[in-house]
């Protein structure tokens, strides 16, 4: 029987009411496929933080290379500011680890109301640049609390960046709708972006099966709006394809149920696969958190992981438990808890 060793990483807020319901679904698909997973948990996080002075110890990502992948919850905490959470924990872990795609599926789920009268239908994967681009370590600031106080942010976009994440998100076009969108701003940014679009269309050339074009980032935003059913696979700069990707995950009618998977995909590092929603500190502790998020982003895992059949079946749990289930968590306008919704998946699967 195969056994992957998972590395849990609940963090703060209902990240730590999450990850146990993706975990009871995970061990069911287990049993279920012939393979076992084993779980080490850390208490990496804001907490952490504030009671030592660090998110993760020093030798964080030594510790996390002897896994075969990473699961987070979520990450954020009153008091602890979000640069020092970002940059403490996940911005290392996927750099070190050079996670340089952010993968986000986002579907439009049937029996979910979402905000929009078009958007029924929609399936899109956005691939996202994960580990360069706009949030770059260059810069600084000066004159700090004078009348001419500046700050100065770099953006850094490598040739070897661009293509390998270009090329992922070809892939994963060939494998759908052989359709392909790049979100650019090359008439505003002038130099980072006409690069990003150069080396775009030199990949795309050598795919010609492939339908492809660019969309400035603005314009796209307003489309996904108007016309989400149109876009099947977006790739965009790691800002871009971030605020992408939750716009697109509102257009869905619940960031709660989105997932992302920061992925390696030469494997020479562990992925690591997290749901989107953050830590909600308002509603921690209530038992209320939507569990389906994260669950979704460990059948992400499962599929990275070879196990596509047990994938495929969490989704498919997901999607018949919205569509025919009155079980749903107060973000989806029902009144169950955490475990009432695990429970009924479970109950599905």
């Amino acid at each position: 029987m195969t056994t992957h060793r998972i590395a849990l990483i609940p963090g703060d807020g209902i990240g730590t009411e999450v990850l146990p319901p993706a975990c009871a679904v995970l061990d069911a698909m287990g049993k279920r496929h012939g393979f076992r997973l084993e779980y080490q948990q850390f208490d990496w996080s804001c907490e952490r933080y504030a009671a030592t002075g660090s998110m993760m110890p020093a030798d964080g990502l030594s510790q996390l290379a002897q896994f075969d992948s990473i699961l987070l919850g979520a990450v954020g905490y009153p008091g602890v500011a979000d640069d020092v959470s970002l940059w403490g924990l996940l911005i290392p872990i996927r750099r070190g680890f050079d996670q340089y795609i952010n993968l986000r599926p986002i579907r439009v789920f049937e029996g979910v109301p979402g905000p929009l009268r078009e958007a029924e239908g929609t399936d899109i994967v956005i691939v996202r640049e994960n580990v360069e681009g706009e949030y770059s370590e260059i810069g600084g600031r000066m004159g700090r609390g004078t009348p001419e106080e500046m700050a100065i942010q770099q953006s850094v976009f490598t040739r070897r960046g661009i293509t390998r994440v270009v090329d992922y998100a070809l892939d994963v076009a060939e494998e759908r709708g052989k359709n392909l969108c790049s979100a650019t701003k090359s008439n505003g940014i002038i130099h980072t972006m006409p690069f990003w679009d150069e080396v775009v269309a030199q990949r795309c050339e050598e795919r010609p099966a492939i339908t492809w074009g660019s969309e400035h980032i603005d314009a796209l935003a307003a489309k996904l709006v108007l016309n989400p059913r149109r876009y099947d696979v977006i790739v965009a700069s790691n800002l871009f394809g971030d605020i992408l990707s939750d716009l697109a995950a509102g257009v869905a009618g619940s960031i709660g149920i989105a997932p992302a998977g920061n992925i390696n995909p030469e494997r020479e590092h562990p992925s690591m696969f997290e749901p989107v929603h953050g830590s909600a500190p308002d509603i921690a502790g209530e038992g209320i958190a939507n569990p389906l998020g994260a669950i979704w982003a460990a059948a992400m895992m499962l599929e990275h992981l070879g196990h596509d059949e047990a994938a495929d079946q969490v989704v498919e749990g997901i999607g018949r438990l919205l569509a025919t289930s009155p079980v749903r968590t107060p973000d989806l306008g029902g009144s169950a808890s955490t475990q009432e919704v695990t429970r009924a998946l479970l109950e599905i699967l």
